[in-house]
């Protein structure tokens, strides 16, 4: 008994059945198949969520910048809390809270 008996005629079609290797070999085996498609996606969608993000940081960074560049008051203090820049006068003492 021969086993392609049982199937229907279209499917017996060299044509459907290059078609459906084809199909299954795209969705599947290809390098560029559908699991890499959605993981390429997500990574291009988290990339441009950093892309918004760093250009945010970017502007804050200027603005501060400009801040810092026109205001001597706001600059000492800057470098004070930041740099633990000090005067020849003052002596600087650092607290650490360990948890």
């Amino acid at each position: 008994m021969n086993p392609f008996t049982r199937l229907p005629k279209f499917l017996k079609n060299y044509y459907v059945l290059f078609g459906l290797f084809f199909v299954i070999w795209m969705l599947f085996v290809d390098s560029n198949d559908v699991v890499s498609q959605i993981r390429m996606t997500r990574k291009l969608n988290d990339l441009q969520a950093e892309k918004e993000y760093y250009l945010e940081k970017k502007t804050e960074v200027l603005k501060d910048r400009e801040e810092l560049s026109t205001n001597t008051e706001l600059l000492e203090k800057f470098a004070r809390e930041n740099y633990m820049m000090k005067k020849k006068s003052e002596d600087l003492y650092m607290i650490v809270i360990e948890d």
